[in-house]
């Protein structure tokens, strides 16, 4: 095969879906178009819009591929997130929104059939951001879901079965928190057993296999060459760090950014990870293990700003460290490294400005905590938007010995996605970041993490 030049890039998040087109030499986003990933209300339970986003992608694709020529499909999506489908292809059931909190009412039933984190480096999570909840719970609550039920995908390979008519789960997908998988075996755990579910996940495949190529339908709509292919797909916070993983010696971490931050840590010290803080173990785009941890920074960003624009300045973070203005965990508290706490202002800021700064610190020290959890040593690459935050990265290098480089693309996670395709990869080295001030943010954190640990 011609290595594809133009990669169009199913990108789904939390907060929006979207379709870039990488040029696969100089992984330049070319264009990108987005749609809100709204949630459906039920019933049978909230769910994702999937035949909106089916008709925005094909529309997406027509246009691209008439405006600048696809060579190829990847994909990559949020995790947590699995899509259930019937001996015809369609769907057994609407795919449940894993902030539902629906599992929740059979939690003890599902917590005697769960592995232990020891053996799939999976935590114990809410609602249904452990996948294997998700499915316990939608085939207790629909009777007949059971008998109507041929297959379960991983969400990216949802789209590639759509493209290409291929069943497959992957294992970055199955490694993201599911329960479902055996990462240091590189197997299916033995969840998928007590579910009932042996044959019907669909056959885990490395994230860079070629699925196939799109069917004719989907050629027809979108104008596409019938021997377009599409690659299997991958988990977004593992499209972030795959890059990184192909081109950069060890150690390193990345930070993944955006409804989620997921702090990535390659080649690290080696640590006991503690379930309760949110921690586990991702697999990445080769197989390997990684140590990882996160918490849903994106979403405490949007409950702290309100909308409001990043106008500070080096006065308004003169004044945060004058007044000792400080934001404490957790703002988001069902998840993250300080999980069930109840945060706040700790001294509230006096302007929009100031709290932009102290929120951006906020976010910084949250990551650090991570980063510690991990056994993360070299440098941090931060991916994805808040590689824009200036407040965000000058924190992060005062405290990260190994430096801190930034790469804020439009879309974080299409660049590795694409490079699924590629061959021969070297990492780009981000923006490196200096620190003006590091003593005066140091104190800051030590005063933070002091806060923290005091007694409520």
């Amino acid at each position: 095969m011609t290595p594809p030049r133009h990669i169009a890039v199913i990108d789904v998040g939390k907060t929006n879906a979207k379709l870039a087109l990488v040029d696969a030499v100089s992984l330049d986003e070319i264009a990108v178009v987005t749609r809100p990933n709204h949630v459906l209300p039920g019933p049978p339970w909230p769910h994702f819009d999937l035949e909106g986003h089916w008709a925005f992608f094909v529309a997406a694709l027509r246009d691209f591929h008439a405006t600048h020529g696809v060579d190829a499909i990847s994909v990559t999506t949020h995790g947590a997130s699995g899509v259930l489908l019937d001996a015809r292809g369609a769907l057994a059931a609407p795919m449940l929104d894993y902030e539902h909190d629906g599992p929740d009412a059979l939690a003890s039933e599902y917590n005697a059939l769960r592995p232990a984190f020891a053996d799939t480096g999976s935590p114990r999570l809410g609602g249904g951001l452990n996948l294997g909840a998700q499915l316990h719970w939608m085939l207790h609550t629909d009777p007949g879901l059971n008998a109507r039920l041929a297959h379960v995908l991983t969400y990216p390979q949802y789209w590639g079965f759509r493209l290409t008519g291929e069943i497959a789960s992957d294992v970055t997908s199955l490694g993201c928190h599911t329960d479902l998988w055996d990462p240091f075996a590189g197997k299916p755990s033995a969840l998928v057993a007590a579910l009932g579910l042996t044959g019907r996940l669909a056959p885990p495949r490395p994230a860079s296999d070629i699925l196939g190529t799109v069917q004719p339908a989907v050629a027809d709509l979108t104008g596409l060459s019938a021997t377009t292919p599409v690659v299997c797909g991958i988990h977004d916070s593992n499209a972030s760090l795959y890059p990184h993983v192909l081109g950069r010696a060890a150690p390193f971490a990345v930070v993944s950014t955006g409804t989620w931050v997921v702090v990535m840590a390659v080649g690290g010290h080696q640590v006991s990870l503690d379930p309760d803080r949110d921690t586990l173990v991702n697999v990445s785009g080769t197989g390997a293990p990684v140590p990882s941890a996160r918490f849903m920074g994106g979403r405490e960003f949007d409950l702290i700003a309100k909308g409001i624009g990043d106008k500070a300045c080096a006065a308004d973070a003169d004044a945060v460290l004058a007044r000792g203005v400080m934001l404490l965990p957790a703002v988001e508290p069902g998840s993250g490294p300080f999980r069930g706490r109840t945060g706040g202002w700790a001294v509230a800021p006096a302007s929009a400005d100031e709290r932009m700064v102290a929120l951006g610190w906020y976010l910084a020290l949250m990551t650090r905590t991570c980063l510690g959890l991990t056994g993360a040593e070299g440098p941090v690459i931060v991916e994805g938007p808040f590689a824009r935050n200036r407040w965000f990265l000058q924190m992060l290098a005062a405290l990260c010995p190994g430096g801190v480089e930034a790469t804020p693309s439009a879309t974080g996670t299409s660049g590795g996605a694409a490079l699924l395709f590629a061959t021969g990869h070297r990492a780009r080295s981000g923006q490196r970041i200096d620190c003006a001030m590091p003593e005066d943010l140091r104190r800051y954190a030590a005063r933070w993490q002091a806060a923290v640990l005091a007694p409520a």
